[in-house]
């Protein structure tokens, strides 16, 4: 992979992430949230997975800026990326003052059941899977691969404590919502 191809994972996930700092403050106050020792454990897989997947090679022909690395295959990933995000940004606008960033609950939660979190019940995570698995469609390197399957044993890892926190929180309706719906991928997980 080269620079080219790191700018293009870059450039829309800075983007994006500009929008959700932007965005972090305007939530509910918080009645609960993750220890700092679990969220470590989660960011490690997350900081490594990522440095596979975005960071051009080692060599120094990797870091010239050559357009000739973006093809029809880059093009589909960068498709996949941009949609990925859109889904995440839509989930964030839909989970609204709910939302945070570590595992949390928040003083009058509420369950939300529509829009994107009608087809699966962490559609953030699901998007951002999907903006990942873009990004390696981008680089085309195996190192890629590697780096998603991280990442998604980091987010499977935070799914699972979410889902305990909110199962405890809301009980039957909570255990209805996930016989209804899939976690991050509809009909697989």
């Amino acid at each position: 992979m080269n620079i080219a191809q790191s700018m293009a994972i870059v450039v829309p996930w800075t983007l994006w992430l500009l929008y959700w700092v932007a965005t972090s403050k305007q939530v509910k106050e918080t009645a609960r949230k993750e220890a700092s020792r679990s969220r470590t454990l989660q960011s490690i897989p997350l900081i490594a997975g990522g440095a596979l997947i975005v960071l051009p090679d080692l060599n120094g022909a990797a870091w010239s800026f050559n357009l000739e690395s973006i093809g029809s295959l880059q093009f589909a990933g960068l498709a996949v990326l941009l949609a990925g995000l859109g889904f995440s940004v839509w989930a964030r606008l839909h989970l609204g003052t709910n939302w945070s960033v570590s595992v949390t609950l928040k003083e009058g939660h509420e369950l939300v059941r529509s829009g994107p979190y009608g087809l699966v019940r962490h559609p953030i995570y699901t998007g951002c899977l999907l903006a990942l698995a873009g990004a390696v469609l981008i680089g085309a390197e195996w190192r890629g691969v590697a780096g998603l399957l991280l990442i998604f044993a980091s987010l499977a890892y935070k799914v699972r404590i979410e889902e305990s926190w909110l199962s405890g929180h809301f009980g039957g309706a909570y255990a209805q919502y996930r016989r209804d719906v899939a976690a991050l991928i509809p009909g697989l997980f």
